[in-house]
């Protein structure tokens, strides 16, 4: 269950810092993806996203992609457009290739606090770092995990979705030759 907690941790704070343009040309396809250096990627075009509660202004990890047995750095900033309070949530969705992990709802506040921050998070800039120690076992292959949050009175914080692929370990062995 520790991946899983190293999942919430990383959407839960990309969550909670938060753009909706880049500052040079859009595409189609870019203009999904989280400002930064990251996987993540917005779930809705930019204009499904104006109401959002957050904007991400930048997401960087360290390091990127993510690697089993090593700590992962995460640095979030952003701009929280109104008060998030306590009876916040998050459907999360964590995939394992095409077998469904996990599929749940959980407290955005509950979960906040493994990355230090508390509810209510109040409206303003806000910027985090948080160190997450990936276990060594993470067994190889892609994960995608999704993560739709909103607040107490469900309008929509953001949605965030990401695609992690563990690679298979070596022989050690034949690693050395």
């Amino acid at each position: 269950m520790r991946l899983s907690a190293a999942v919430i941790a990383l959407l839960s704070t990309s969550a909670t810092a938060l753009s909706v343009f880049r500052e040079n040309g859009v595409s189609a396809n870019d203009e999904l993806d989280v400002p930064g250096k990251s996987p993540l990627r917005f779930c809705d075009a930019a204009a499904d996203r104006k109401d959002d509660i957050i904007i991400i202004e930048e997401v960087v990890l360290t390091p990127n992609p993510p690697e089993a047995g090593q700590t992962l750095t995460i640095e979030a900033s952003g701009i929280v457009k109104e008060a998030i309070e306590e009876g916040a949530y998050v459907n999360l969705q964590v995939k394992y290739g095409y077998i469904r992990l996990i599929n749940t709802s959980a407290d955005l506040c509950k979960e906040m606090k493994n990355v230090e921050l508390e509810c209510p998070i109040e409206k303003g800039r806000i910027s985090i770092t948080k160190n997450v120690d990936l276990p060594k076992e993470i067994p190889p292959g892609k994960y995608t995990v999704e993560a739709d949050v909103y607040n107490s009175d469900d309008k929509h914080i953001t949605c965030l979705t990401a695609t992690v692929v563990f690679p298979r370990k070596g022989l050690g062995f034949f690693e050395d030759l």
